[in-house]
């Protein structure tokens, strides 16, 4: 079984971003048998929403005015509140969260650090693109949980997450000062790197690269694709 605890795929290439313009496939592909454990699974994707939750904490102490930290405290209370349906699907199952969560802790807590920019507007983009990201990865991996669990995960996940705020904040900020813009789509082109190397670790049959790449291509494709609308829907170049 695989885990995040200092692991990282040797020899593997982030994902490249799709050309703007090129036609993507629109076929969903299987990746059920890539999924781990669902207790694994629960364990890992609840820990990453506590970690989205942290970070939009975050965002809301360092927010310059009270109307900034008030649109922030909803979507971080959305992210929390994901974070509780995944415990309860934890307990449901008879698992113990703090157990179930510890073995990712190391890791994520690591991607965390290393993504959370050098100030507020870098932490607001960082939260909105691997937060979606990252939702978007594990609703896919949810097809291969049990059906007493994995339809109820994709609809939580699927929920809204309130990120209209951080995409409000960051449009304002990128009409002040266009050298801003340019910096946090350098900023945003770091990121999705970090994040599909610690989506790609999530799966277990990514300990054989060669055997895994055809299979995992199609999903990470979708998966940029929506980044780059993510991208896009802030004026910055993917």
């Amino acid at each position: 079984m695989v885990t995040w605890i200092g692991r990282r795929p040797q020899r593997v290439e982030t994902p490249r971003l799709a050309a703007r313009g090129v036609a993507q496939s629109s076929v969903k592909v299987d990746i059920g048998d890539l999924t781990p454990d669902h207790m694994h699974y629960l364990g890992q994707t609840a820990y990453c929403e506590l970690g989205e939750f942290e970070s939009l904490a975050r965002a809301v102490a360092l927010a310059p005015s009270l109307a900034s930290k008030e649109g922030l405290s909803a979507a971080a209370g959305r992210a929390l509140s994901k974070h509780h349906g995944l415990i309860t699907e934890i307990r449901r199952k008879g698992g113990e969260p703090d157990l179930v969560m510890a073995p990712f802790v190391s890791a994520l807590d690591r991607f965390r650090q290393q993504t959370a920019g050098s100030d507020w507007h870098e932490l607001l983009l960082s939260c909105y693109l691997t937060g979606g990201l990252l939702e978007d990865f594990f609703i896919r991996l949810s097809d291969g949980l049990p059906r007493d669990v994995g339809p109820r995960v994709a609809q939580l996940l699927g929920e809204d997450s309130g990120t209209d705020v951080l995409v409000h904040e960051l449009q304002a900020a990128i009409a002040a000062d266009p050298a801003l813009g340019s910096r946090l789509a350098m900023w945003g082109r770091r990121l999705v790197g970090d994040t599909l190397l610690l989506a790609r670790s999530a799966m277990p049959g990514c300990e054989v690269p060669a055997a895994a790449d055809a299979r995992i291509e199609p999903v990470f494709t979708d998966l940029i694709a929506a980044h780059t609308r993510r991208m896009d829907g802030l004026g910055l170049t993917a």
